[in-house]
């Protein structure tokens, strides 16, 4: 790709630019205030379960740090900030008694944005689901959840309606069902289709359920969902069984959530076992109550997928090469560093609907041992911004654009070690202190810096 100066103001006086957090991963203050535990503040406590043995209990303890953060989000001229609300600091027991310092707390946050000239982006669940709820009836795999969870969107809506306009529902759906409730990497810890599948068709009537009851609670604001997003491809470009294989994992690893809410129902054109979701898990009505029209898609990406037949594989037959294993480069999180994913990705979403706005939620680099010099985090923010306006370029409907992450902060089993922000916190005595990567990205947002 050619390569020429990219400015700001190339992406249009209304494309919106920010960073994204989630409540887990920065606050902090599991047990502060009235907050009741998530099944993240149990499933830290499970031997193996992260690496080092590591917690979100303090985190970046952006609890009580709020103001002085949203300062240095003002300094370094970001115009958005997307966090997530904490489900069980509002209900600790996930429904009934609320808790008015876990209100007040989110009050305070977006006051403080609002104060700061910052646009508040609220997502309503971003992985902490209350513990009360997954001992008490088994959480996403128990059809209870999509009352519980609307009856908080309905809280949220009615404490912060008046001053927040742009929301996102769920955040990554096919993460947190897939990695908490198939492969038990992730809280709840749970594995195997049984608890799967159940999730998957909860949380997809939950995400479209969300969508709607915000729409008649909020009809000013501006509603979406977020998506994770890998592009797959065949390991061999002339191999079969490697194509089918890549075709399956497409249909999971970006279809699964998607098309249902748009009116496609599940993927099981390429994978008729899907089926099998609304076979045991759908009742009556669900196959319209699954379905809403967002006001934008968010994704969220950050690499590719090479997919190879593997016959041993139970379902999914094939598996992904990993890329040190193809000799291409990668971060700290394993992922190839392949910024035309991105590109890749808003492609593909945008065929479902090209009137359909597309923010990108959630998209960045992940480092080792890092403090404020970041010259790979950098060379790739410019690479992605450039697929970004190659995309826009071909008349994609792209929208915003949110770095993956603000501050390094806990990244779920793999705790402390990788390093996503574009700000670094040092550990031990938790002072912020902005990477290159950060005071580019102020230049770039105030104009004077470029592609």
């Amino acid at each position: 790709m050619q390569l020429f100066p990219i400015r700001r103001r190339d992406f249009g006086e209304d494309f919106h630019w920010g960073v994204a957090v989630s409540a887990y991963q920065i606050e902090g203050g599991w047990n502060a205030d009235g907050k009741g535990p998530s099944i993240w503040d149990a499933f830290v406590r499970r031997s193996g379960k992260i690496d080092r043995r590591e917690t979100g209990d303090v985190a970046c303890d952006f609890y009580h740090r709020y103001l002085e953060d949203i300062q240095l989000l003002r300094q370094l001229s970001v115009p958005c900030f997307r966090f997530s609300i904490s489900w069980p600091r509002l209900l600790p027991e996930g429904r009934g008694k609320i808790n008015p310092a876990g209100i007040a707390f989110y009050h305070q946050v977006i006051d403080a944005c609002l104060a700061a000239g910052i646009e508040p982006w609220v997502t309503l669940y971003h992985w902490d689901l209350p513990l009360a709820l997954e001992e008490a009836y088994g959480g996403w795999t128990n059809r209870k959840i999509i009352e519980d969870f609307l009856a908080y969107v309905e809280l949220c809506a009615k404490e912060y309606g008046g001053k927040v306009k742009y929301w996102m529902v769920l955040n990554e759906p096919m993460a947190f069902t897939a990695v908490g409730y198939l492969l038990g990497i992730h809280a709840p810890g749970r594995r195997g289709l049984k608890n799967f599948f159940p999730a998957v068709h909860h949380a997809a009537l939950a995400q479209a359920e969300g969508i709607r009851h915000l729409k008649a609670l909020l009809p000013k604001a501006v509603i979406g969902t977020t998506f994770s997003t890998s592009p797959t491809f065949p390991y061999r470009q002339s191999h079969s069984k490697d194509a089918a294989a890549s075709r399956r994992y497409d249909a999971v690893l970006n279809r699964l959530f998607v098309e249902p809410l748009l009116g496609r129902g599940y993927p099981i054109d390429v994978f008729p076992e899907l089926a099998e979701i609304t076979r045991r898990y759908a009742q009556p009505g669900d196959e319209e109550r699954i379905v809403a029209r967002p006001d934008f898609i968010g994704i969220q990406n950050y690499t590719r997928e090479l997919i190879k037949h593997h016959p041993l594989v139970p379902w999914i037959k094939g598996r992904p090469v990993p890329p040190k294993r193809r000799g291409a480069p990668y971060q700290a999180m394993g992922w190839e560093i392949y910024p035309e994913s991105l590109y890749l990705a808003l492609r593909q979403f945008s065929q479902y609907d090209s009137t359909l706005p597309i923010i990108i939620t959630e998209n960045g680099f992940a480092a080792e041992n890092e403090t404020t010099d970041d010259p790979a985090r950098m060379e790739y923010l410019k690479a992605a911004l450039r697929q970004v306006y190659r995309a826009q370029q071909e008349g994609i409907l792209v929208k915003g654009y949110f770095i993956w992450t603000f501050m390094d902060n806990f990244e779920w089993a793999e705790g402390y070690r990788p390093q996503f922000g574009i700000v670094y916190v040092d550990r031990a005595t938790l002072e912020r202190r902005p990477k290159k990567s950060a005071l580019w990205y102020r230049d770039f947002l105030r104009g004077v810096a470029e592609l």
